[in-house]
């Protein structure tokens, strides 16, 4: 098992303690589906007991920025799965989990963030929004998909008691 195997599976296996079932908001297929049920885990609870978000996971780790993601908000995250990280150019995300790297990883991380509760029927209305690193990020919608930056929205309003997740399949970078 390579060092980034371990460092993966020891973050998100960190976060998985404060799980209490292994129940999932994403199972079943109804991602984003609105049942009117309240959501009972936060946004970081949420993300980890998908079991597609592991990178994403450590990383959030590694930044410090754990426990802000689980405070009151409301958040508005825009969520990479492990295959967009998989995406990066090999050795990226090895270089941005070391504790030398914390700054530059937490600056990518709080540009998937927006301060608010933004649903996809809030999304599709604008055309930018300032994330918590204070930069913006280009909001498009075309032939009925939604892109933030670069990447797509693959699935939206995935409720947490603290905001609303919507998974996108390309990390996004700050200019």
């Amino acid at each position: 098992m390579s060092v980034l195997d371990r460092t993966l599976r020891f973050g998100a296996a960190a976060l998985s303690l404060s799980l209490l079932t292994s129940t999932s908001a994403f199972a079943g297929g109804h991602m984003g589906d609105k049942d009117h049920t309240m959501p009972s885990k936060d946004i970081v609870d949420t993300a980890v007991s998908a079991g597609s978000f592991e990178t994403l996971a450590a990383a959030l780790g590694a930044a410090g920025l754990v426990e802000a993601l689980k405070g009151e908000g409301p958040f508005t995250v825009f969520a990479p799965t492990d295959e967009a990280f998989a995406k990066l150019p090999v050795g990226t995300v090895a270089s941005l989990l070391k504790p030398s790297s914390k700054q530059k990883l937490t600056d990518i991380l709080t540009y998937h963030v927006v301060a608010g509760n933004v649903t996809a029927a809030d999304v599709v209305k604008l055309s930018s929004a300032e994330t918590l690193n204070g930069k913006s990020i280009t909001i498009k919608t075309k032939d009925g998909k939604v892109f933030i930056d670069h990447s797509t929205v693959i699935k939206s309003d995935i409720e947490a008691t603290n905001g609303t997740i919507h998974v996108i399949d390309t990390v996004l970078m700050p200019k």
